[in-house]
């Protein structure tokens, strides 16, 4: 009998490690700290955390603008008008921002006031500042798929046919930027210094409908955020060879690579927060899953404190879709628009 006893012990014990292990993606050190309520009216897409110039910009439409924040406190410091753009980016340099809209709206950092408007083709969507030969670019989901502005004076430098919908774009900062291009399955590899597409690397079916990267500058390894199926894929920036892939969230927008602690970040449509851990440059592990904030898929990393600032809102019933069509999102809650603040 002293023997059936301890055998159910040890049964128990097995059980208990297991259950354990099954839910180390949701344990860890990451968590929700806070959530800053900080309203307005209309849509939003893209946030840009300025570790510089400790600013916050998040672009909202309906109507059109940038609202800004102190980056430390989360307090409201400005607004930049008639910008209805899906993204923004700053060069701490020349002191000069940007946002993706329809004229590309060009601000002074330090004031908020709007120096010029730059008439672009296509339609602005994501955005990217490269330091390298400090330019900016303007990505569309029409041809052209990428417009490039000298940040410094305002100017377009020319534009690029990069095969197919561009999603985020991140640089290695030694002349070479890369892009998700979402409907082909694939990361275009831009020569910066020529502005032509030097390669397109494929995924291996391993990830589609790619809407997020990050790279590892030191280690040259690429991280696509991918749709269908729901991955991450780890490729070399180098060649393209497929690493590995892992699983995360639904909807996948943004993801942010932390060479501090060597994690990438995967924001997700249904409310959550992937991280990857990279042990070495061939052997990633899923370290954690982080429940932030429905819609919240968008997010910036304060490279200064470590923490992740998502944006989400709260929304109300959806209509009844027509037949055999997918219900929809309802409309968002009057002044629910939050910053969701993730830290250790």
């Amino acid at each position: 009998m002293r023997r059936f006893y301890l055998l159910c012990a040890a049964l128990i014990a097995i059980l208990a490690v297991a259950g354990l292990a099954q839910q180390a993606p949701g344990g860890g050190p990451y968590k929700v700290s806070k959530i800053v309520k900080v309203g307005g009216a209309g849509t939003f897409d893209t946030v840009l955390a300025d570790n510089v110039g400790r600013r916050l910009y998040i672009p909202r439409k309906n109507p059109g603008r940038i609202t800004v924040f102190n980056l430390d406190t989360l307090e409201p410091a400005g607004e930049i008008p008639d910008a209805a753009a899906n993204g923004a980016v700053v060069d701490p340099k020349s002191g000069h921002g940007f946002a993706s809209s329809k004229p590309v709206v060009m601000w002074d950092t330090k004031t908020l006031k709007t120096i010029k408007t730059i008439d672009v083709q296509g339609g602005p969507d994501a955005i990217l500042f490269d330091p390298f030969n400090d330019r900016v670019y303007i990505f569309s989901h029409t041809a052209p798929h990428a417009t490039a502005i000298n940040a410094v004076d305002g100017s377009v430098v020319g534009t690029l046919d990069l095969g197919g919908m561009p999603e985020q774009a991140v640089t290695d900062g030694k002349g070479h930027v890369y892009v998700d291009i979402r409907d082909t399955d694939k990361v275009a590899v831009i020569d910066a210094k020529t502005l032509t597409v030097a390669a397109q690397y494929g995924l291996e079916g391993k990830g589609g409908r790619c809407s997020g990267l990050a790279i590892d500058v030191k280690n040259q390894i690429l991280f696509a955020g991918c749709r269908e199926p729901q991955t991450m894929v780890m490729l070399r920036a180098t060649d393209g060879r497929v690493l590995d892939a892992l699983p995360i969230g639904s909807g996948v927008d943004s993801c942010i690579f932390n060479p501090g602690t060597m994690e990438t970040y995967s924001a997700q449509v249904d409310g959550t927060l992937t991280i990857i851990k990279e042990k070495s440059p061939t052997s990633f592990v899923v370290e954690q899953t982080v429940q932030t904030k429905e819609s919240a898929k968008q997010m910036a990393w304060d490279n200064k404190t470590g923490r992740i600032l998502l944006i989400g809102a709260d929304y109300g019933a959806a209509p009844t879709p027509p037949a055999g069509k997918a219900p929809g999102r309802g409309p968002m809650v009057t002044d629910s628009f939050s910053v969701i603040v993730v830290t250790k």
